[in-house]
């Protein structure tokens, strides 16, 4: 109990980011640090930010749903896991933008502009859900645009995590893994949407 209550909140975050930050640049220097490597760092933090993004997603639904020890952490922490995935996808940014420098030919043949347009609203989701994941500045913005903001944001991300993992399994059918963990998070979030006691329902009873 007591490990599971230190690797909580801010730690829990400052834990997973530095280990993010650690095993990228592990695996860029796999490479000597050139653009092979930086790819492996873009494909890497594209799938941790998918798993952060899905215990993020996911922890009310669970906790909802399952509650025990595990799920009652996650639901706890879902902030910080969320603040992880964003951290993660920083990382993600970092690696694609030395791409572009670094070799900006194959950078415009692996992009487009819809990767662009669809990708720049994903990541300005991220920053807008990121800045108003305290206390001070979620009240700042009230609950309803809080909520509103928030629920928004996740399932646009969910869409846009479908669509870049989705599009590379004509090429590579082992992607299609990778839409495990997002269809099971979706389908999670609708079960607890449905489990959820109507208003007029609750007042009968």
């Amino acid at each position: 109990m007591s490990q599971r209550q230190w690797f909580e909140g801010s730690r829990l975050l400052a834990v997973l980011t530095l280990s993010l930050i650690a095993l990228s640049l592990w695996i860029a220097s796999m490479r000597q640090f050139e653009v092979e490597g930086v790819r492996m760092v873009i494909r890497f933090t594209a799938r941790s930010s998918l798993l952060l993004f899905c215990l993020a997603f996911s922890a009310s639904a669970l906790a909802r749903l399952w509650p025990n020890a595990w799920t009652r952490w996650q639901h706890r922490n879902r902030r910080y896991l969320g603040l992880s995935f964003a951290a993660s996808h920083a990382i993600h940014a970092v690696a694609i933008v030395a791409f572009a420098r670094m070799d900006p030919a194959a950078f415009a043949e692996a992009t487009s502009a819809a990767s662009y347009i669809f990708g720049g609203i994903g990541y300005a989701f991220i920053m807008a859900m990121s800045a108003t994941s305290f206390d001070r500045t979620a009240a700042l913005i009230g609950p309803r645009a809080w909520r509103a903001l928030h629920l928004a944001g996740g399932y646009y991300l969910w869409f846009q995590f479908m669509v870049s993992f989705g599009m590379r399994i004509p090429a590579m059918p082992l992607y299609a893994a990778f839409l495990i963990p997002l269809l099971a998070v979706m389908a999670l979030r609708l079960i607890a949407m449905a489990a959820r006691p109507h208003p007029r329902t609750a007042e009968a009873g």
